[in-house]
């Protein structure tokens, strides 16, 4: 993953709102922002981008 766990750690604690992209802590029923209950887990790999 990357140069520091501390920070691995964090991003794996983060969910992604499917409707309207925020960011919400882990363990959280609903969007923070919309309220939408369709949450995703972040990405746990760096894709790199196509040329």
């Amino acid at each position: 993953m990357g140069k520091f766990p501390e920070a691995d750690a964090e991003i794996k604690a983060t969910f992604i709102c499917r409707r309207c992209k925020a960011r919400n802590k882990r363990g959280v029923a609903k969007c923070r922002k919309c309220g939408s209950r369709y949450l995703r887990p972040k990405n746990k790999e760096i894709k790199a981008k196509k040329a």
